[in-house]
This record gives C-alpha cells, sequence and structure tokens, in this order.
C-alpha cells in the first residue's frame, strides 16, 4: 500500500497492509524499512489517513529503551512451546477521526519472508493452501497470536485504568 506521498513517488513505499474491515486486536501490520520509526511516520501518517481520517493520536506498547525483537532467532531458528510468548510483540494503535487501527510493527531486521508472511496474516489477507503448511507460515501465526493476545491484554490494562480513574 503506497504510491505518493503529497504527490510525490516514495523511494522506498511504505509497507503496510490494512485488513478491510478495522476494529479486530490486530487489524495490519507495518514493516518499517529502518529501527528510527520516527523517520518514516509521516509516510505511515500519510498513507494510513485516508482510511482512518486526520490522525490524532499514535501510542505505543513499548518504551525507547527496550530492543526490538529479532523474530527470525526467536521463531525460526528454535521451536516455541504452544500457548507460549517468547518476547511481546510490538504493537502500535493509530486513531483517527473516522477510525482506528492497531498495528503489528514488523522489526526492520526480519528476513523478507516471515515479514511479508506477517503483513498477510495480520490483515488477515489470503494465504495459499501450500503456504500454510511452511514453517514461515507457522512462525507467523504464532507472532500475529501473540500480538493479539498482547493487544488485548493492553485493553484490559487500559480499561482497568479507566475504571480506577472513575472511581477515584
Amino acid at each position: 500500500m503506497n504510491g505518493a506521498v503529497h504527490g510525490r513517488r516514495l523511494a522506498s513505499p511504505v509497507r503496510l497492509t490494512l485488513a478491510n474491515v478495522l476494529g479486530a486486536p490486530v487489524d495490519g501490520a507495518w514493516w518499517p524499512h529502518s529501527a528510527s520509526i520516527a523517520r518514516e511516520l509521516p509516510e505511515l501518517i500519510d498513507v494510513l489517513s485516508p482510511r482512518l481520517g486526520d490522525i490524532v493520536s499514535i501510542s505505543v506498547n513499548w518504551s525507547s529503551l527496550q530492543a526490538s525483537p529479532d523474530l527470525d532467532a526467536l521463531y525460526g531458528a528454535k521451536p516455541s512451546l504452544p500457548g507460549k510468548v517468547a518476547t511481546r510483540q510490538r504493537l502500535m494503535t493509530v486513531r483517527g477521526s473516522l477510525a482506528s487501527a492497531n498495528i503489528l510493527v514488523v522489526p526492520c531486521r526480519t528476513s523478507s519472508t516471515l515479514a511479508v508472511m506477517l503483513l498477510r496474516q495480520a490483515a488477515d489477507l489470503p494465504i495459499l493452501p501450500f503456504e500454510a503448511r511452511t514453517e514461515t507460515f507457522r512462525n507467523g501465526d504464532h507472532i500475529v497470536q501473540a500480538a493479539r493476545a498482547e493487544s488485548e491484554m493492553c485493553d484490559v490494562r487500559l480499561q482497568a485504568g479507566a475504571i480506577e480513574h472513575d472511581g477515584a
């Protein structure tokens, strides 16, 4: 998804997918080109604005002190236990005047094979039957499931904080 930003063609298009229907724990994924996502944020906002409206807030579930997870090493080199989350997945909630999107942020150093699978799975894009039998699909599924669980836990924490704040 990307064409031009304010009428100019980007040298490196924004690597983003979004589900047709928004509102799920994970609505899509963004695969930045570099570890400095702040530099790529204006282009991401430009790409999201037609769908979400004017962007009013962006929140993330990680601090600037946390290292970016190495998804290839965590999920590709060794099998992970079913139901276990090896690391928190990085999530970004982008709220616009028309809609909001919960986006899995795929670390820039992730292999293209896994990253493309994550972009597709996070947005519920079609997966061919032969792809569903691959290790890359299973790893991507594990990561997206972990991201969905993390998103739901964030929602619960936010709701608990709102109730606590209202009751004070």
